[in-house]
């Protein structure tokens, strides 16, 4: 399989990414500067996390504009698999990519440390290899990864299994306790209603080396590679 990974001016997350891929899961990486036009005839896009433009204005608002989001637009739009981790989930929600918005965390304070999470269903793209109700022990990095939709929007996205992740405690608990930023019913991933575009907050490139001790996050990539490989 061939993942694109686009980075942008600020990405500092691309070349995690790029290892897991490429030295951890074997497949084929390219990388894809934000001012490039072609894809490369990528099987799957990925947008890294980062600090896209410094955050300014808003995370991922100006990244949104960078050439090369017109071209991951048209693939998308064609049923193209597109994945958003931290900032690439924030940029992929301001260029409309995936539904909702990202906010400041409720604190206001920038948050990194692992988090448990739990997959809402296993029959997407990243979630089809996690063992039902398990804990992913994952790591987060970010100080707006709030998410916020609004109400009835959030029950169609519940009804049409979009979403992926919510925050929860070690025993796949979900309780306020066990949120990190304030997201709205707990939740850590979304996709859209075509389940071929995903965006999370936690750095699951980050817990997929057995050198660092945790290789929960290697079950999303598992994920994808058996759905498109079988």
């Amino acid at each position: 399989m061939k993942f694109g990974v686009v980075i942008f001016p600020g990405s500092n997350c691309d070349h995690d990414m790029i290892y897991v891929l490429r030295k951890i899961m074997g497949q084929e990486v390219v990388e894809l500067w934000h001012k490039e036009r072609s894809l490369q005839n990528c099987d799957m896009i990925i947008l890294p996390g980062g600090f896209s433009y410094g955050d300014y204005l808003r995370s991922g608002a100006i990244a949104r504009f960078s050439p090369i989001m017109e071209k991951v637009q048209e693939f998308a739009d064609k049923g193209g698999y597109v994945f958003g981790v931290c900032n690439g989930f924030q940029i992929a929600c301001e260029a409309g990519l995936l539904p909702g918005a990202l906010l400041h965390n409720t604190d206001r304070k920038f948050h990194c440390k692992n988090v448990f999470i739990k997959a809402e269903n296993n029959d997407t793209l990243v979630t089809t290899a996690i063992p039902k109700g398990r804990a992913l022990k994952i790591p987060i990095a970010h100080g707006e990864g709030n998410y916020f939709n609004d109400p009835e929007s959030l029950k169609q996205m519940n009804a049409n299994g979009q979403i992926l992740f919510r925050y929860c405690d070690e025993k796949g608990n979900i309780t306020p306790a066990s949120n990190p930023n304030g997201s709205i019913e707990n939740i850590a991933g979304v996709c859209n209603s075509g389940k071929n575009v995903f965006g999370m907050m936690p750095h699951p490139e980050r817990a997929s080396d057995p050198e660092l001790s945790n290789t929960d996050g290697k079950f999303l990539f598992d994920s994808i590679l058996n759905m498109v490989q079988a």
